[in-house]
């Protein structure tokens, strides 16, 4: 499977505004959750319809409707008629595979971004197309799958936390903005960690097992760089961005997103950049090590060639030979050897080539 770019040759030359699921369907029944809340009201529910929402339109309350499962195109379909909602909006709601985007209609603000988790007890990080449409008195949130990633949020309104059950729709859209970009900061570090662990073992010992796990650490972070840069403009321009459905007190932690996400971006940079460096330090120091055998190598090499040499010269089966009939022959060759070998091995020495 494509984790960088996926589209079906099915979808080639469909509208851009048809309601077609583009994606992988992650489970069987979309699933309707409603909370309902003030400073001093709190309402829960899981709903059938989505003509069930319209009841808290009129309510002067924050209501947050969320919707797990985006496979169903009659549910999508009436939310779009409901809410008089431009059928772009929900077309990009249901292309999973779509780039992050934002986006300002009349009526609402459309926010699309990837929403990164790893597996519970494994290294597998798992990849879902999150979407936010933001009104006066209303979020609505579309996930592809039922999780838990933003139960601390829910938390935090049951336990009755002034500053989000005072808050808007606005900033209950920072809250769910905040664990997303959170979990990007979490993931990169647990794979950080992993880098500097592996730069210690490189430098102690460099095993050749070291090149598949920086070229796997480098495949993690160039998928994780792919989800991370484009949320980096969307969060850019929510900051940025002058809107009726976002209130002055609330701009301010947007521009706190805005440096969590960039923390999160020079992090998987840098890493980035250590992998490389690691993959140099690896080469450099296998050279380093071949050169130093080869150097080795050389030297007893050049010392052996000498007395190679003598030797032949003694071997030979010629019967008149120079010094083959003296008494001390054989001890005066082995006292040249020994002193050639000597000496050469002093010479290396002081050349500092051993």
């Amino acid at each position: 499977m494509a984790r960088f770019l996926k589209k079906s040759k099915e979808e080639i030359g469909t509208s851009p505004d048809e309601l077609i699921f583009r994606g992988d369907k992650k489970i069987n029944e979309v699933q309707l959750r409603i909370i309902d809340f003030d400073a001093n009201s709190l309402a829960e529910e899981t709903i059938k319809t989505v003509k069930e929402v319209l009841k808290y339109q009129e309510k002067d309350t924050v209501t947050w409707f969320n919707i797990d499962g985006l496979h169903n195109t009659e549910i999508i379909e009436g939310i779009a008629n409901e809410f008089n909602f431009d059928r772009m909006v929900l077309a990009d709601v249901m292309n999973t595979q779509a780039r992050p985007t934002i986006k300002e209609y009349d009526n609402c603000i459309y926010i699309s971004i990837k929403m990164l988790q790893q597996a519970p007890n494994s290294d597998i990080i798992n990849v879902e197309n999150l979407s936010l449409i933001l009104t006066e008195s209303i979020l609505i949130s579309f996930q592809e799958t039922k999780g838990d990633v933003f139960e601390p949020v829910r938390e935090r309104i049951r336990k009755q936390k002034r500053r989000i059950r005072n808050g808007g729709t606005d900033y209950l859209l920072f809250a769910l903005l905040d664990i997303v970009i959170d979990n990007y900061i979490y993931i990169i570090g647990v794979l950080g960690e992993k880098i500097e662990m592996l730069e210690e073992s490189l430098l102690l010992e460099p095993r050749q097992e070291i090149i598949g796990e920086i070229n796997s650490y480098k495949r993690e972070l160039n998928f994780l760089r792919k989800n991370i840069k484009p949320a980096k403009e969307v969060i850019l321009s929510l900051a940025k961005m002058e809107s009726d459905y976002i209130t002055e007190s609330t701009e301010m932690h947007f521009k706190e997103l805005q440096d969590n996400i960039n923390h999160a971006s020079d992090s998987s940079d840098s890493y980035r950049e250590i992998l490389s460096d690691q993959l140099n330090i690896y080469h450099t120091t296998i050279s380093s090590k071949l050169n130093d055998i080869m150097k080795f190598l050389t030297v007893f090499s050049v010392i052996f060639i000498p007395l190679t040499f003598i030797a032949g010269i003694y071997g030979t089966n010629f019967d008149v030979v120079p010094e083959l009939h003296y008494k001390y022959s054989y001890f005066i060759m082995w006292g040249v050897i020994i002193v050639i070998a000597i000496g050469m091995l002093i010479y290396f020495r002081k050349k500092k080539w051993l």
